[in-house]
């Protein structure tokens, strides 16, 4: 349930200044002197104050809004995810605020403040990687909660998603089955994610006496970052068998590249990704790949946000969706 909203009044009381001099500092934090400035910049984050954008309703009222942060705007899965979401808001009135991350905690952490702004009655986000700022702005304000794509990380409400780590597991076992054991992970933007698979991929090779190797940069994904991963893997390592993408953006990439080197997939080498994007079913061969259900994630995710922001009992706050391999023509 929301908390009562902290107003100018209670950080004006408790920092012993006037209401007058707490708005002035909130509009240009330099008409205030240093001595109270301090005061009322400590209080501010105490007390976790936000600024009503929706002065027309009641702080502790329903606004039928919800907040949704995701990390990128390019990148399907995500699109997918608030496909989901939204059909479960707008078949029960609910308005959808979306922000952009760019999987940058600061700038969650100033969206989240935008966010919380406007009243929202709950929030969805992508990441579980928050400012300490953020943590406490989510406790302080009392709206629900709820973290998206993987269910094994922890999360500061409740949590929708997959296994990332046996997922990738899972994955990894079917090329090993299939007989390569020079396999290489290529890995991108170096999220929370990105770094999981990097440990599931590692930790089975390991466990299996094979030797593994990651090449990875912190540029976003791309066909193009792909092809060059690739070819950077087969450069340094000729005997490379095998390449897991952290995504199926990557994957294809590797998949272009190796047509350009003239070497047969999955013949002489093969290719995975992560996701299962159409764009990747459409080619020949398929791409392998590890289908995850993003549109089923965003819909259980506005579900149990709804059941809270109601006041209704969640039972089971962290749900695990199973995920599908697909094994295409490349491995």
């Amino acid at each position: 349930m929301k908390q009562v909203r902290a107003t100018l009044l209670d950080i004006a009381s408790a920092a012993g200044v006037s209401k007058m001099t707490v708005s002035r500092f909130l509009r240009d934090p330099s008409s205030v002197s240093n001595k109270y400035r301090t005061k009322i910049s400590n209080e501010v984050a105490r007390l976790g104050y936000i600024p009503n954008k929706a002065p027309n309703m009641l702080s502790n009222s329903k606004s039928y809004v919800i907040g949704v942060l995701v990390p990128s705007l390019r990148n399907q899965v995500f699109a997918d995810v608030l496909n989901g979401i939204e059909c479960v808001m707008d078949e029960n009135g609910y308005h959808t605020m979306l922000a952009h991350t760019s999987y940058d905690i600061e700038k969650e952490e100033n969206q989240i403040r935008s966010l919380l702004s406007y009243n929202i009655d709950g929030i969805i986000m992508s990441e579980r990687s928050h400012t300490k700022t953020t943590i406490e702005m989510l406790k302080n304000i009392g709206i629900p909660a709820v973290e998206l794509m993987d269910s094994s990380l922890p999360c500061l409400d409740m949590a929708v998603g997959i296994n990332t780590y046996d997922a990738t597991q899972k994955m990894i076992a079917k090329m090993l089955e299939k007989g390569y054991e020079r396999i290489v992970y290529l890995s991108a933007r170096q999220d929370d994610r990105t770094i999981l698979r990097q440990k599931a991929y590692e930790d089975i090779m390991r466990d299996n006496g094979l030797p593994f190797k990651t090449i990875a940069t912190k540029e976003s994904s791309s066909y193009s970052l792909g092809k060059q991963l690739l070819y950077k893997a087969i450069t340094e390592d000729p005997a490379t068998d095998g390449v897991l993408c952290t995504n199926d953006d990557l994957a294809i990439g590797a998949l272009l590249e190796c047509r350009a080197l003239g070497l047969e997939v999955p013949k002489q080498i093969a290719i995975a990704g992560f996701h299962g994007h159409e764009i990747g079913q459409a080619f020949i061969p398929k791409l392998a790949s590890v289908l995850t259900p993003r549109y089923e994630m965003g819909k259980i995710a506005a579900k149990l946000l709804l059941k809270r922001i109601n006041g209704e009992d969640v039972s089971e706050p962290i749900v695990e969706l199973p995920v599908s391999i697909l094994s295409g023509g490349t491995i």
